[in-house]
């Protein structure tokens, strides 16, 4: 836009300075006419008028043949913008499939918590919610079709493992407690129907322990803050 308005000023001021001197031309000859005969006077002004006009008709050639590479290069620049932002749209969408942007939607919330220890004689593990217990949830919570899960603000992504040490249990490196808040964003019907079913996980982690599952219509989670790592994985390109 600066270099069309730049260049249509320029071509403004040599329009203007053209006829200026036409003007000019046309008064000092009109001056002469008390000593140059009327003849010679008409003669002079039509030969000064074809010159000034064959240079005004170059200088429009040029303005044209400029306009024509302006409107190119605004052509070739507005195609640059387009396919700028269609990467962009394309890196967002791979983000966020990644788990590394906030995302938003329709889902349910389960919230799992350590149960009570009624007897001394009771066996105190089945009272704890173990990483098993998270990673079974997450699985059945993938194949019901969730888009994406989170546990504690943690992003469920392709390399989050999830690990026991003793009473405390790991996520992402991370350590997390009771209760445990999942959060996973899909269908709501469809995923509150496989967590809830009869003779499902759920229903068997709520003989001893707590569990609440709610659908919502607004589930917010977290973007995956770790880092992606690489052992084994090449791409074929490398190989090339």
């Amino acid at each position: 836009m600066r270099k069309e308005k730049s260049f249509r000023i320029i071509m403004a001021i040599i329009c203007f300075i053209l006829t200026m001197a036409i003007t000019l031309q046309i008064r000092t000859m009109t001056k002469k006419t008390s000593t140059v005969s009327s003849g010679t006077q008409n003669s002079d002004l039509v030969d000064s008028l074809l010159e000034w006009q064959e240079k005004y008709d170059k200088i429009t050639k040029k303005l044209e043949k400029s306009s024509e590479l302006l409107e190119s290069e605004r052509e070739e620049a507005a195609n640059q913008d387009q396919e700028k932002q269609e990467k962009t749209d394309e890196l967002k969408k791979y983000n966020m499939l990644l788990g590394l942007t906030d995302v938003s939607g329709e889902g349910i919330t389960i919230t799992a918590k350590d149960g009570t220890v009624n007897k001394a004689t009771d066996n105190i593990s089945s009272y704890l919610v173990h990483d098993a217990d998270l990673r079974e949830i997450v699985n059945e919570l993938a194949n019901a079709g969730a888009e994406a899960i989170s546990i504690n603000d943690q992003r469920i992504v392709s390399s989050t493992s999830i690990t026991c040490a003793g009473n405390i249990i790991s996520i992402n490196g991370e350590k997390v407690s009771s209760p445990f808040v999942i959060k996973a964003i899909g269908n709501q019907e469809s995923l509150y129907g496989a967590l809830s079913r009869p003779g499902g996980y759920i229903a068997l982690m709520k003989e001893d322990l707590p569990v609440d599952i709610k659908k919502s219509n607004n589930i917010q989670i977290k973007k995956y803050t770790g880092a992606f790592t690489k052992k084994y994985i090449k791409s074929t390109s490398d190989k090339e």
